[in-house]
């Protein structure tokens, strides 16, 4: 049976850019906020961001354990992850895991909730957060949804000339040439680290004072329910 041949040339892979997103997080505050900085700064699939919870974070914050995500159409975590290069440790800039660290401070369990404690659904959260956000930026189109942040943070690695090793690691790529299947860089903690710092996140934080850390006693009546 003949198949069409896919055209990569001609499908719709759109990427933000630097400002766009500087603008994003600059507009917003307390989750969405958070989840656009952890987004950008990670290249983290949306699904296993929502199920990140505060004890993924070792390292001091520097590093993020990937082990679950959420599945597509339910609000329940799930223990499999879409690929096995997808279960991984994603290492963090300082300036991102001090912005992190502020944000997690007095909260347990997920990062993002919804106020009956379960997990968000990332569609019905794309269009609630991001999609007006991106209409009145002038950036809606089709493909401009959440993916968009992990192909900035491939863009960034790349231009920061990432080792390949490490970024392939970290955006949970397989490895294709036999030198990246025959390297372990991945398991160099240190060279992860001071990588992470080289190549940095370029896009803007906001200044501390305006990290968000919702008190407790109004988590439950300031979060939003996922329909």
């Amino acid at each position: 049976m003949d198949l069409p041949v896919v055209e990569h040339s001609k499908q719709k892979r759109p990427s933000l850019k630097a400002d766009p997103i500087s603008e994003l997080i600059r507009g917003s505050s307390c989750q969405e906020q958070a989840l656009y900085v952890l987004l950008a700064a990670t290249g983290m699939r949306i699904s296993e961001a929502l199920a990140l919870e505060t004890k993924h974070f070792i390292n001091n914050g520097r590093t993020i354990m990937v082990e679950q995500q959420v599945e597509k159409d339910t609000p329940r975590i799930v223990l499999h992850l879409k690929t096995n290069a997808a279960k991984r440790e994603i290492d963090l800039h300082p300036d991102i895991a001090e912005y992190l660290r502020k944000y997690i401070t007095g909260r347990t369990g997920l990062l993002f909730h919804t106020a009956n404690g379960t997990p968000y659904l990332h569609n019905k959260l794309e269009g609630r957060w991001l999609t007006p956000r991106l209409i009145k930026m002038g950036l809606e189109q089709k493909g401009m949804g959440w993916h968009a942040f992990k192909r900035f943070r491939k863009t960034w690695l790349r231009g920061q000339r990432c080792l390949e090793d490490i970024n392939n690691f970290w955006m949970a790529h397989r490895p294709q040439t036999m030198s990246e299947l025959y390297s372990h860089l991945h398991e160099e903690l240190q060279l992860r680290l001071d990588e992470a710092e080289r190549v940095g996140y370029g896009f803007v934080l906001p200044a501390s004072k305006d990290v968000s850390v919702v008190p407790k006693s109004q988590q439950k009546n300031g979060a939003e329910v996922a329909a």
